[in-house]
């Protein structure tokens, strides 16, 4: 297959890095630009990295251990600091270096993250599946792409002592070292465990058995939440305005390092030539598009692990019975270097798994005299998840992407969205599933089974019974999981959308309701953002959103995404209006009444939306997270109805006195915090002093932005920490692909880097990044800067 912009010949990867030939004469490093003339600045080098305006990294290379190398350098130019703490934790060392008392980013106990890491290394599971043969395994080009890109980083720290490192975060740090290929591999068993064991950090590190007849709670955590969603529609040609094939990537994480994306495009000439984004530590592109498909993820309402419950043996809590016979647990001692006041000293910790898993205590579900629980993850050693997103870097149609989710079958906790060229659109959650099916589900539930999946939406299996364990597939690369065929999946040339509910309404037209429950379910009320999205599609389809006829444009699809619409606003402010004609004051929560005449003329007179500097969207969102918080979101007069799921709930129930009190309580919040009632958004919501617009996902809004705080004395959230990080808005045309993207916490975590916050700022003023893919694209920028890598 042909690469855009490059040649194969005679002469191999030479003659095609060669085709890149930058006219000028190069100094390494200096920007040039598309008005020298003369000299190939790139014939006999094997990496090349070709940064565009905003930092933007285009690796070009020889193989995928160049390629690799490539990848590793520019992650470590732009994010050096980040990555290594990612490093540093899952190595099992924070508490070596920072102490045991200090926590990850993602709020964990340094000793206790460090427990949890050491201990999935002692249980092989990752060296067993690095052992495996390809598909179960790595494949050589997985293999090197790993050990490049751990070579990459490596190369720079060898350019770049610690003690002189151009990001001040951790220059100096002594916990900044060179990695292994080993180090990534942990890296991706961490991110592919993110909604299971790595999730369970602290609850499998602090577990320990029952002591004198008492229950053992260690410090039990709930089922976490971990800050993923994500938005994505597949626009195919019956509702684009020329009938081509487009995208809209819109993934919500954690604005923190070990969530953080970072953007490049990679090429191997005559291999794949990929573009889009992907996260600190992964060596390929997980959000992206090649010249003929583009794709994203969404994070599924699949929970891809299950809980084994074990019937103890009377007075061993380490032994317990399936088929009435005893078996032991397997204990692990680990040991770790810990930092305090006294010095570097070793703490060790006896943890305990069964086949399935390790144990943990959770909230209602302790580790007694009588019954244990396991955490059996089913992404637990899933290095598949390199080939799988590799063989996507490769692809050029649906029937390629569908190809290779049947061959690696390695997706993570996400469903699939996708177009190709010629305008048709696909939906599926072929991801990594247990296949316990609704019948296993019932057979072999306890009495813990239902309320644990009401609250958490785990499945509790039976562990004292042989036969209950996961199911089978033929259809499966790994034994116990459903195969990709068995999960639901639509193929359709108008449109496919998820916003993290169940695939149920992925397009209304077409519903999808045959699969089982630990996929997600059926006529069950829709989140604000998902009808939101819907409601958004069918305006644009229908013309009637004001941004003209009918159709998707690129230009519509941004401008649509960015629209800032509110949807709670929508439903809940002729309420409000209605209440606010006939109110002058409201009691707040201790009962005093409160003016509220200034707020409902801000209120009734708002816009509904959330774009930066309309007024009122400050007490609007303080009045409906408070009235969501008092009424546990039933708050609504019309409630849900199965079979008007995009219309309700609606029509705010402002005879509620909590729904009245939050309105007084609002009006307090926004003056005690020293703000006018009609501020708007981005008065109050910033990210490093930047201003943002966007609303939150309670408010029901499309673009999420989500401070993790209240309001505080001087009119100010804590920094936005989550929500709408990587945008790319892609259509697929016959001349090529035509991208706009969007970084908004911008490229590079070093606050010296001129690529800091220059997206934020762009994303402050509603504006995009013309992507540049093709090889004149590419040369054209004036900002062009240029780096050759010998990997050797």
């Amino acid at each position: 297959m042909s690469s855009r912009g490059f040649e194969r010949g005679p002469t191999g990867w030479r003659r095609g890095i060669a085709g890149v030939a930058i006219a000028g004469t190069l100094v390494v490093g200096a920007p040039i630009g598309p008005a020298h003339a003369g000299a190939d600045p790139v014939a006999g080098s094997r990496v090349v990295v070709m940064r565009t305006e905003f930092g933007i990294p285009h690796v070009l290379a020889a193989s995928y251990r160049d390629m690799g190398f490539g990848a590793g350098y520019a992650i470590a130019e732009d994010n050096l600091c980040g990555l290594a703490d990612d490093i540093l934790t899952v190595s099992g060392r924070r508490a070596q270096f920072l102490g045991a008392d200090a926590t990850t980013p993602d709020g964990v106990n340094n000793l206790d993250s460090d427990i949890y890491h050491a201990a999935v290394d002692r249980s092989g599971v990752l060296d067993t599946a690095l052992a495996q043969p390809e598909p179960s395994g790595p494949s050589a080009a997985a293999r090197d792409i790993v050990a490049g890109y751990a070579a990459g980083v490596n190369r720079y720290l060898a350019k770049h002592p610690v003690a002189g490192l151009p990001d001040p975060t951790c220059r100096g740090a002594a916990w900044v070292r060179p990695i292994t290929a080993l180090d990534v591999w942990r890296r991706i068993n961490e991110i592919v465990t993110s909604l299971g064991g790595a999730a369970f950090a602290q609850a499998i590190a602090t577990t320990a058995p029952p002591t004198a007849g008492r229950a053992r709670t260690g410090r039990p955590v709930g089922v976490p939440d971990r800050g993923f969603g994500s938005n994505a529609w597949a626009v195919g040609r019956d509702a684009t305005a020329d009938g081509t094939g487009m995208l809209l990537a819109n993934p919500h994480l954690s604005w923190r390092p070990a969530t953080r994306f970072h953007q490049m495009q990679m090429t191997i000439p005559g291999q794949l030539d990929v573009s889009g984004a992907t996260l600190f530590g992964l060596p390929v592109v997980i959000v992206g598009h090649t010249a003929g498909v583009a794709w994203t993820h969404t994070i599924s309402t699949v929970v891809p692990d299950t809980l084994t419950q074990l019937t103890l043996v009377p007075g061993d809590p380490t032994r317990y019975l399936v088929d009435g016979r005893a078996r032991s647990m397997q204990p692990q001692k680990i040991t770790v270097r810990v930092r305090d006041a006294r010095g570097v000293h070793p703490v060790s910790r006896t943890l305990y798994r069964t086949p399935d898993g390790p144990v943990l205590v959770v909230p209602g579900l302790d580790w007694s005299a009588e019954t244990a629980y396991v955490l059996h993850d089913a992404n637990a050693g899933n290095v598949r998840v390199v080939d799988q997103w590799l063989a996507f870097n490769r692809a050029q149609s649906l029937a390629d992407l569908r190809a290779a989710q049947r061959r690696h079958h390695g997706l993570p906790w996400m469903n699939t969205i996708a177009v190709e060229r010629s305008g048709t659109v696909l939906y599926n959650d072929a991801q990594v599933v247990p296949a316990v099916s609704d019948a296993l589900a019932d057979r072999c539930a306890t009495a813990q089974s239902e309320p644990v999946f009401q609250q958490t939406r785990l499945i509790v299996l039976d562990g004292s019974r042989s036969g209950c364990g996961w199911g089978t597939d033929p259809a499966s690369v790994v034994p116990g999981l459903f195969g990709p065929a068995s999960l639901p999946s639509l193929t359709r040339t108008d449109f496919v959308a998820n916003s993290n509910d169940s695939p149920w309404l992925t397009n209304p037209a077409a519903p999808l309701t045959a699969f089982p429950r630990i996929v997600g379910d059926v006529g069950t009320e829709r989140s604000l953002r998902t009808r939101l999205g819907l409601d958004m599609i069918a305006d644009r389809m229908a013309g009637t959103d004001g941004l003209g006829p009918p159709g998707f444009t690129l230009d519509t699809l941004q401008a649509t995404m960015l629209g800032d619409r509110n949807l709670g606003a929508e439903l809940a402010q002729p309420a409000v209006a209605e209440l606010c004609a006939h109110t002058a004051t409201l009691p707040n929560s201790d009962g005093a009444p409160v003016d509220v005449r200034s707020a409902c003329t801000v209120l009734t007179g708002w816009d509904g939306r959330a774009t930066a500097g309309s007024p009122g969207a400050v007490l609007w969102r303080e009045f409906f997270h408070q009235a969501f918080a008092a009424t546990a979101g039933d708050m609504w007069r019309t409630p849900f109805d199965p079979a008007r799921p995009l219309t309700t709930p609606r029509d705010l129930n402002t005879g509620l006195a909590e729904v009245r009190t939050a309105l007084a309580d609002a009006v307090e919040t926004v003056t005690k915090a020293h703000l006018p009632l009609d501020a708007p958004i981005d008065a109050a919501q910033r990210y490093q002093a930047i201003g943002l617009g966007g609303c939150t996902q309670v408010e029901g809004c499309f673009n999420a932005i989500e401070p993790p705080g209240s309001l505080d004395a001087n009119g100010h959230y804590p920094d936005v920490d989550f929500g709408t990080s990587f945008l790319m808005a892609t259509q697929l045309t016959a001349a090529g692909p035509r991208t706009r993207t969007l970084m908004l916490y911008s490229q590079s975590g070093n606050p010296a880097s001129p690529h800091f916050l220059d997206q934020t700022r762009l994303h402050a003023a509603g504006q995009w990044v013309t992507e540049r893919f093709t090889r004149a694209e590419i040369t054209s920028d004036p900002a062009l800067r240029v780096e050759l890598l010998d990997p050797r």
